[in-house]
């Protein structure tokens, strides 16, 4: 684990979220934001015949979707270090070097790596679960950890 990460832990008494944590939060914060996708296309779906209508109509609007999360996560993040599904797990982001809330930047490149890795398999997840602070590669280009609230 990188020195900047050990000091601050221990600096401020915190301690590393655990991935049951993370993966519950993840859960909850993509059941929510579906939930609202299809409260957005309510009209379109409930006109849709099939499920392989309502697959196309799901991608036809992906990228919208994608700019959705984009702004759900970096806007939660930045503001209150976390989303609804970490508040409800009890788990925060933090910035390495601040200890802080990340800032507006580190925010938004949190999200769009996050969507990045979703869309490469989720493989940046899965560095997480292997590495020592449990760093995400959306953790790692954000320079944030997550930690217990």
């Amino acid at each position: 684990m990188n020195e900047d990460i050990e000091r601050l832990l221990h600096r401020e008494g915190l301690e590393l979220a655990s991935i049951q944590k993370r993966a519950m939060a993840f859960f909850i914060d993509e059941m929510l934001l579906s939930f609202l996708l299809i409260i957005a296309l309510w009209s379109s779906f409930a006109e849709a015949k099939n499920v392989e209508e309502m697959i196309n109509l799901t991608n036809v609007y992906i990228l919208e979707y994608m700019a959705m999360k984009i702004f759900y996560q970096a806007f939660f993040v930045m503001q209150y270090g976390a989303t609804i599904g970490k508040i409800m797990m009890k788990i925060r982001v933090l910035e390495i070097r601040t200890g802080d809330n990340p800032n507006v930047i580190s925010a938004l490149n949190r999200a769009i790596f996050r969507i990045i890795s979703e869309m490469l398999f989720y493989l940046g997840f899965l560095w997480g679960m292997f590495d020592p602070a449990r760093q995400t590669w959306h953790d790692k280009t954000a320079r944030t950890l997550v930690v217990n609230a």
